[in-house]
């Protein structure tokens, strides 16, 4: 079963539910908006700490490609040793302020960290490359290609920084890159035709040519006119006719005179043009964020503004219901606890009862409804209650009438029998009449019993104290198999007259519950000892006994004695016990006996008990037939 939780609870956290989605809802659209407006904000930082030194380091590795290919090309000279190791020195300081700078954008996306981190796996592999050329164990086309894996992963990373979600400023900026990298593509060029190429190197060259005039082309026709101008300059000079020229002789196999010079000339121009566009594109992306987020901080206060109002309207309205249903739920509580428990109690004890009507103010109307439902419900339980009141007296009544007549009959039975007694002088007649009387003794027990369950006093006392030891015996002779119950000897402590009947009916009751649940072929010990507070008389059977969940119930129904139900016939005697055990303040406990069975525990109050008087105490009639009684040595 799930926890219990309160009216307020559950209305706040029904109306919780839309007001987290309105609020999950804004801060989306916020998030969203802003993250907008933040993505074009950080084009500029991004282009300060990842664009520009990676433009940077790819001049360089272009330039030390290109020396490095000299370096091969022209039989390792003195001159070309410093020169390689001075642009190598150049290189690595352009690494390392990538590096450095890289460093600063870790806040990025998963997408540009991880290109980051591709170009530094290349760039680790730039020492083994460099100690491949120095050993002469690579030949030009293999430098190339390795010098051409390291600068693709530094446009790769171009290519990553330059997506973002403002389509006019990506699209510029792709093209931008493209361009950069048709640019690169000369470089390569520049690289494989320096002297005589071989045929695999003719056909990479032919490639790049192809793949360079496509890119300027595509990117020409689809460029603003501001970026489209800078890049139209280049293309339109005859030193880029010219270079076009020398491409179609080396495809053919030639070698042209100035092809370094040339291509040499066109890179550091194309270079300075991509970084003028990629400058401007940066600059454009600033206004551009302004305006995203405006119009975010526009819309988030939009939404914010709903949302404070919808939560006050809803909590307002959540805490009228939850108020008016709590006055519901105390007056439901008053009326199950208060108003129905003391009618109950006014009509057990006969007195007159008149309930007011229930009523409970409230501008809901389904409320209202339940509030009526409930004052209908308290009069239909006052009505019950009355009826249930008078059925018990009722029955009271029967349960008296019926048991009066029955002890009239009873001891107008004992009185013919105790003469025919006397009279008769058969031993069989005498043992019959004996039987006849016993069971009389029986009859009048339950007799006795209707009476104490209609809630009145039998009426069998004693005017003198009784010896205790006599008051167990007479208990004893009233049970059926008396000759199962050995009496043990006890102190000679005596019990109060007036309670004299009722204990002996109370003792009765156990002894033979205790002879019904037992086998018939064990006995039943009765036993008593003066204790701190009183005297206690215990009777102990050997049967199956009882769990503890039975005990428990069983004991807290002596303590408590519960109403009288019509309904429960096969507890009698427990209600008979625990009405006479509550009427002298007598505690009747049940437990677990040694042998198996159970054994119950009369602890009379010390205010019943008192010490023998010197006069001799009325005696109880005990039954013609002698009891077994356990005598003391």
């Amino acid at each position: 079963m799930g926890r219990s939780r309160t009216i307020r609870t559950k209305i706040i956290g029904l109306l919780l539910v839309p007001l987290a989605s309105m609020v999950v809802l804004w801060g989306v659209i916020t998030a969203v908006t802003a993250g907008e407006s933040l993505e074009l904000r950080q084009y500029t930082t991004l282009w300060t700490n990842l664009r520009h030194p990676a433009h940077k380091l790819g001049s360089e590795l272009q330039r030390e490609r290109l020396a490095s290919v000299k370096f091969l090309h022209a039989g390792k000279t003195a001159d070309d040793r410093s020169a390689i190791s001075q642009q190598r020195a150049r290189s690595d300081r352009a690494r390392e302020e990538f590096k450095k700078l890289s460093g600063r954008s870790r806040d990025t996306s998963e997408a540009i960290r991880t290109q980051v981190d591709v170009v530094h796996t290349q760039l680790s592999r730039l020492d083994s490359v460099r100690g491949e050329i120095d050993a002469g164990l690579s030949d030009r086309l293999h430098t190339v290609e390795a010098y051409n894996a390291a600068i693709d992963a530094l446009f790769g990373l171009h290519r990553r920084v330059g997506f973002i979600d403002d389509i006019p400023i990506y699209e510029q900026s792709r093209l931008v890159i493209d361009l950069g990298y048709a640019e690169e593509l000369l470089t390569r060029e520049q690289a494989i035709a320096i002297g005589p190429t071989t045929a695999a190197e003719r056909r990479l060259f032919t490639q790049l040519v192809g793949n360079r005039r496509f890119l300027i082309d595509h990117a020409l026709g689809e460029l603003d006119p501001a970026l489209r101008e800078i890049q139209v300059a280049i293309i339109t000079s005859p030193a880029y006719q010219r270079l076009r020229l020398m491409e179609d002789q080396i495809i053919a196999g030639g070698a042209p005179r100035g092809w370094l010079a040339t291509t040499e000339a066109l890179s550091k121009s194309f270079a300075e043009a991509q970084l003028k566009a990629s400058m401007t594109l940066s600059a454009r992306s600033e206004p551009v964020a302004d305006a995203v987020l405006v119009r975010a901080l526009i819309l988030a206060g939009t939404c914010l503004l709903l949302i404070i109002v919808s939560i006050v309207f809803t909590l307002r309205m959540g805490n009228r219901l939850s108020k008016e249903l709590l006055t519901l739920r105390e007056a439901a509580l008053d009326v199950a606890r208060e108003r129905l428990p003391q009618v109950v109690a006014k009509l057990r004890s006969g007195e007159a009862v008149e309930v007011p009507e229930l009523s409970v103010a409230s501008t809901t109307v389904e409320i209202g409804d339940v509030g009526q439902a409930f004052s209908t419900v308290q009069q239909t339980a006052v009505e019950a209650a009355v009826g249930q009141a008078q059925l018990r007296d009722g029955v009271g009544h029967v349960f008296r009438n019926l048991a009066r007549r029955s002890q009239t009959l009873l001891h107008r039975q004992r009185i013919q029998l105790e003469d025919m007694q006397h009279k008769a002088t058969d031993p069989d007649a005498l043992e019959d009449l004996f039987r006849l009387d016993h069971l009389t003794t029986r009859m009048r027990r339950h007799a006795e019993g209707l009476i104490i369950l209609s809630g009145a006093t039998p009426g069998r006392g004693w005017s003198r104290p009784v010896p205790l030891l006599d008051v167990v015996r007479g208990a004893a002779a009233e049970v059926e198999d008396y000759q199962r119950v050995i009496v043990e000897p006890m102190p000679a402590q005596r019990l109060d007259g007036p309670v004299v009947g009722d204990v002996i009916h109370l003792i009765a009751e156990l002894i033979e519950n205790a002879t019904v649940y037992s086998p018939p072929h064990t006995t039943v010990m009765v036993r008593g000892e003066a204790a701190a507070r009183g005297f206690a008389v215990h009777v102990e059977d050997r049967g199956l006994g009882m769990s503890a969940e039975e005990l428990a119930d069983f004991n807290g129904r002596l303590a408590s004695p519960p109403e009288f139900d019509l309904a429960d016939s096969e507890q009698l005697g427990l209600f008979v016990v625990s009405r006479l055990a509550a009427r002298h303040d007598i505690r009747v406990t049940l437990r677990g006996s040694p042998y198996g069975g159970t054994t119950a525990i009369v602890l009379i109050p010390a205010e019943h008990v008192t010490d023998p008087p010197a006069e001799p105490a009325e005696p109880i009639r005990q039954p013609a037939r002698p009891m077994r009684v356990v005598q003391g040595e």
